[in-house]
This record gives C-alpha cells, structure tokens and sequence, in this order.
C-alpha cells in the first residue's frame, strides 16, 4: 500500500521540483507498519504453538492457526510494495526477536550475555535492511 505524494509544479523550493515537473515520491510508511505487524501476528502463532500442546488444544489451535492467515495475509500485502528479500527478513527477524522475548519472559527461558548479544545482531540487520530498502 504505497501512497504516491505527488508536489505541487510552482513551489520556490528547487529540491521539489525536477525539471518543470512535480517529483513524486512513494511513500511506504503504511507498507512498513503493516510488515511489523505482520511480525507481530508472527509471534503470536509461535508463542501459540507452544500452547497448543501440538494441537490438542481446542482455543489455542484456533489462535494459533488464526494468528498464521494473518501474518501471511499482512505480509502478503507488504509485499506488494517492499523488495522481497527485505520484507520476508523484517517479517521473521520481528518475530525472532519478539519470540525470544517472550521465550524469557513466559517461559523463564535463559537469558544470557550471548542470547542479549544475538538478539542485538537481528535487531541491527534489521535495522540495516531498512535503511538499505527502496521504501
């Protein structure tokens, strides 16, 4: 979901303008905000997993797989504007991260040094791949 923003011709300022012409630029803020949340559902269904009990449980299979057609169908639509290579990394470094997280906090999974150090690194390429990104 892109927004293309397009200048108005007979602005003073000449960084608008691009040989008489309006410049339009996209605007992907939407497309970004959709991708995360696409990661967050991410980690909802991974989280849910665990709850399932491998799907024996009525209410936590349902969130669970309801949770998955979710983040895909987000992600999905993210697609449509963000490089590929791009928004499939953001959409499992956000649920790497948020399902580490959570590991820790409703699990009491360990957390050390070189898991905070880990996590940083993710957190980082995911960082660089936005900067780097088109959008």
């Amino acid at each position: 979901m892109a927004v293309l923003i397009c200048l108005e011709v007979g602005t003073t300022s000449p960084l608008l303008i691009q040989r008489g012409r309006p410049l339009c630029v996209k605007d992907y803020t939407m497309s970004w905000l959709i991708l995360i949340l696409a990661g967050l559902f991410e980690v909802a269904w991974a989280v849910g997993l665990k709850y399932t009990e491998g799907f024996t449980r009525l209410l936590p299979s349902l969130w669970t797989i309801g949770s998955m057609i979710i983040s895909l169908g987000l992600l999905g639509l993210a697609m449509k504007t963000l490089p590929l290579g791009t928004a499939y990394a953001v959409w499992v470094g956000v649920g790497a991260v948020g399902t580490v997280i959570l590991g820790v906090v409703l699990f009491q999974e360990p957390i050390n040094a070189v898991r905070i150090f880990s996590v940083l690194l993710i957190l980082a390429g995911l960082i660089g791949l936005k900067l780097g990104a088109a959008g």
